[in-house]
């Protein structure tokens, strides 16, 4: 079962990740949980590229395409392959990410365009659940604030961020048996536990 988790800066999806690979072990399930961009040597250098905040000068389209590079070797090298295994995936952000920033954010790349290019990085691989973890966009910027990792994303404009939120919203919408939706805004603990029941319902 390929899972991922989604949504707008500062919902909290990279503090969840870890204790939800926890639990799935603590009940006997081999679960792999990875990051995007990220998960792999190469991916991880492309992400600093991407998040680094020097570089102001990148262009929607230039960004859209680093991050299919990334996602093209983390799922050729790590997920199709732990799939194939057997094994759950737990991944933190995957194409929606794209659509949602790069797509509805930017409002420069057509979406039509943008799912053109994911597929061709993904050959087509498409979760079997994506929970939506969703958040006021200036309160999940707040959050952010007092986090180590600022990058270039996280310092668009706040209307940047709402588009954004906004695109997520509209993706639900369109494939509503993929998604789930948690409200981050409660507390850690309550997040937490709401996520190990919407994935439970779904492997049962």
């Amino acid at each position: 079962m390929f899972i991922t988790l989604e949504g707008p800066e500062g919902s909290g999806k990279t503090s969840h990740i870890k204790p939800l690979a926890e639990w799935f072990a603590a009940q006997g399930q081999t679960v792999y949980s990875t990051r995007e961009p990220g998960g792999t040597s190469i991916g991880e250098q492309i992400r600093h590229v991407i998040h680094d905040l020097k570089n102001t000068e990148m262009h929607p389209r230039t960004e859209a395409l680093l991050y299919q590079a990334a996602r093209a070797q983390i799922v050729e090298q790590v997920i199709r392959p732990r799939l194939a295994a057997g094994e759950i995936v737990l991944c933190d952000r995957y194409f929606d990410s794209t659509l949602a920033y790069q797509g509805y954010g930017h409002q420069i790349i057509p979406l039509d365009e943008l799912r053109q290019i994911i597929r061709f990085a993904t050959g087509g691989l498409t979760p079997d659940l994506t929970i939506l973890l969703d958040l006021d966009v200036e309160d999940g910027l707040k959050r952010k604030t007092n986090q180590d990792e600022w990058n270039r994303l996280d310092a668009f404009t706040v209307d940047f961020h709402q588009r954004v939120r906004a695109g997520y919203h509209e993706l639900l919408k369109l494939e509503p048996q993929r998604w789930r939706v948690v409200d981050a805004s409660q507390r850690w603990e309550l997040v937490q536990e709401e996520l190990r029941k919407v994935i439970g319902r779904e492997l049962k």
